[in-house]
């Protein structure tokens, strides 16, 4: 049988409390600051992680209509965009069609200039680069001067023909007029 000897253990304990009178009170208050402490660290943190919240909330809230903003932006872009493709097709067409332009221009320009003093033309046909000219004039002398100046022009190929000239007869309100017919062939010119 073992002997255990429990008064001397215990007195062992009072002595170790006796050496340090009012120590547990101490740890106490001890542990309680730094409970006090912590759940005011915890209650700061808790208050500063509510306000980056809000302002968290805030800039979703800013950038979400700034993007509905731009999104406007972005679509009057795009309708600017293609505005100004679509005006830069006409302009383009418009090039084109002035380019075209030069013969018809040339041809007419080049018809006034030679055309003399009485005489009318009544219709220019122009079938790919065939000229057919029909007109009036009061001499003969005038419609050989008009075929001569359109071959001397450089916008005619040699020879420019008088395909029909007939002489219509006088009435007392209008004089002796010849009806002619001139053909020729235009040389487009070289821009």
């Amino acid at each position: 049988m073992i002997k255990i000897n429990l008064l001397a253990v215990d007195r062992d304990r009072v002595k170790k409390k006796a050496k340090f009178p009012g120590g547990g009170e101490k740890i106490t208050i001890g542990c309680s600051l730094i409970l006090v402490a912590a759940a005011l660290v915890v209650g700061w943190w808790y208050w500063s992680l509510q306000n980056e919240s809000k302002d968290v909330d805030q800039q979703i809230v800013d950038a979400q209509r700034e993007t509905a903003r731009l999104q406007n932006v972005i679509l009057q872009v795009q309708q600017f965009e293609a505005r100004r493709a679509q005006l830069q097709q006409r302009v383009t067409l418009i090039e084109e069609l002035r380019k075209g332009q030069t013969g018809p221009v040339h041809l007419l320009d080049e018809v006034s200039k030679n055309l003399p003093d009485a005489m009318w033309l009544v219709e220019l046909k122009q079938t790919a680069n065939d000229i057919v000219i029909d007109g009036r004039c009061i001499s003969l002398t005038a419609l050989s001067d008009f075929v001569s100046a359109l071959e001397m022009s450089n916008y005619f190929d040699r020879p420019v023909e008088i395909v029909d000239s007939t002489v219509e007869a006088a009435t007392p309100t209008t004089p002796e007029l010849i009806r002619f017919t001139v053909k020729g062939r235009f040389k487009a010119p070289v821009n």
